[in-house]
């Protein structure tokens, strides 16, 4: 009963009772249509074999009669034996034609009172009738005149019964006829509106949950999160759907069990490297004695590399700040030129090492930024820094920003190796590391990561354009102030 509630319910049930009442009004239309035809067949083959043939016959007995009658007068006047035999000729042509119509009287078909009443007459003369002697040597007529005249009036009469019933039977034909065209033409109406609404209905049943499941998908591929999806059917969808929250639900899970793991790991490992970084920093300094320029150059690096293990435990922990939204931003109005000159300030010696050369000519006129300066200015850094990691010794990059409608545009290009394609839509995710940089180059794939969380913080929108080989251009857009 369940199993029969799912087909039911389910996609193959819809589509099985779409083609099922498809199926039906198509052989209810076939069947109507082959009523009308089977009827219109019988109307034309009644026609055929009974009207056209009283017709015919009708035609012919009166001919019959008449010529019967005038050869005997002829015979009579000129007493020529040819004539004789004309008459006779016609009364066989009578009598065949007669016996035509008694036959389609005893084969149950409906004939005319009129040529009972003939044949009743007939027959009543018929045996009265002188023998061919007895004609030729006889002064009268053997059928009076008056009777062929009843005769052939009464044959007018049936002949007229009969082509009122041809025009009754053609009547019906064209009648049936129209009927079959018009069920043909309605029965061609509803198949192709129900085949319409039938599969504009199943579309949209198939559609909606299929767009609802692409922008869950979609969610998760750019925003490592998902909303749960909202469709109530109960056929395969509605289980397909069932099926995407609860994985949604277990990344989700699962994703905050990691960001909260970081952050622990990165508080606890955090002290202790405090700790070794002032112990390493007083022994350098002499305080717990003397140290020799071999010991200072080992303490040197020992520092600093405690410091990019300290730096990179705080990108960490930023990483799991934004994502969790426990931090807070406090926008104020910034002057476009001065926020940037203050960032080319921090990166100014990484790009004198490789001698490149940043073009940031920002026009003194553009309007006030509203952001957090200390975000905006790891934004920028973040963006510049890579533009230099990246690009060739003795390279350009520059800076512009625009205007455009109540935001700001920021882009950074550089001439460096650029991204492929296919990567460009993972490089903001975190930990996410394009293949070409990957064995040559420092960093764990946080810093776009932190970028893109900033930006979108801010209410704005950062993308990039690359070509391989051609450099690369990331932009970034914020609001202006007061919009």
């Amino acid at each position: 009963m369940i199993d029969a509630m799912k087909f039911i319910s389910g996609i193959t049930g819809k589509l099985f009772g779409w083609y099922f009442i498809f199926v039906l009004i198509f052989y209810g239309t076939v069947f109507i249509l082959y009523d009308n035809i089977q009827q219109m067949m019988k109307i034309s083959e009644n026609i055929i074999n009974r009207n056209y043939k009283l017709s015919s016959a009708s035609k012919n007995m009166i001919e019959n009669l008449l010529n019967m009658e005038e050869n005997e007068k002829k015979y009579m006047v000129l007493k020529k034996e040819e004539y004789l035999n004309y008459f006779f000729s016609a009364q066989k042509e009578f009598e065949k034609s007669l016996a035509e119509i008694s036959e389609m009287e005893s084969k149950a078909m409906e004939v005319s009172p009129n040529w009972k009443a003939i044949k009743k007459n007939y027959a009543q003369y018929f045996s009265q009738a002188q023998d061919i002697k007895n004609i030729r040597s006889a002064e009268k007529l053997w059928i009076p005149e008056y009777a062929i005249n009843k005769w052939i009036e009464q044959i007018s009469l049936a002949r007229a019964d009969n082509e009122r019933e041809i025009e009754i039977a053609n009547m019906e034909l064209n009648l049936r006829g129209q009927l079959a065209v018009r069920s043909g033409l309605i029965g061609l109406g509803i198949s192709t509106l129900v085949g319409l609404l039938g599969g504009m209905m199943l579309a949209h049943s198939m559609v909606r949950p299929l767009r609802e499941l692409l922008n869950g998908i979609r969610s998760i591929s750019e925003e490592r999160q998902s909303e749960p999806i909202r469709i109530r059917s109960k056929d395969e969808f509605g289980e397909l759907a069932n099926a995407f929250n609860e994985m949604a639900f277990r990344l989700k899970e699962e994703q905050k069990m990691r960001s909260d793991f970081i952050s622990m790991l990165s508080h606890e490992i955090r002290t202790p490297l405090t700790s070794i970084r002032e112990s390493v920093n007083l022994i350098a300094e002499g305080i717990m004695g003397a140290i020799n320029d071999r010991q200072r150059k080992f303490l040197e690096i020992a520092s600093l590399e405690i410091g990019r293990v300290c730096e990179l435990l705080n990108r960490m922990m930023q990483v799991s700040c934004l994502e969790s939204g426990a931090f807070n931003i406090k926008p104020c109005p910034l002057t476009p030129d001065v926020f940037v000159s203050g960032c080319l300030d921090q990166i100014k010696a990484a790009a004198e090492s490789k001698g490149i050369i940043i073009d940031a000519d920002i026009s003194h006129n553009l309007p006030e930024l509203m952001g957090d300066a200390k975000y905006l200015q790891q934004v920028l850094g973040n963006l510049l820094g890579n533009a230099i990691k990246f690009s060739p010794s003795g390279s350009r990059i520059s800076i512009n920003i625009e205007p455009d409608g109540n935001q700001l545009i920021f882009t950074v290009s550089d001439d460096g190796p650029g991204i492929p394609e296919e990567e460009q839509a993972f490089i903001f995710n975190k930990y996410y590391r394009a293949k070409g940089v990957r064995d040559h180059q420092d960093g764990m794939g946080l810093g776009l990561s932190i970028t893109k969380h900033i930006v979108e913080a801010h209410g704005g929108t950062i993308w990039v354009k690359s070509d391989e080989g051609k450099g690369s251009t990331f932009g970034f857009s914020l609001p202006k102030a007061g919009e």
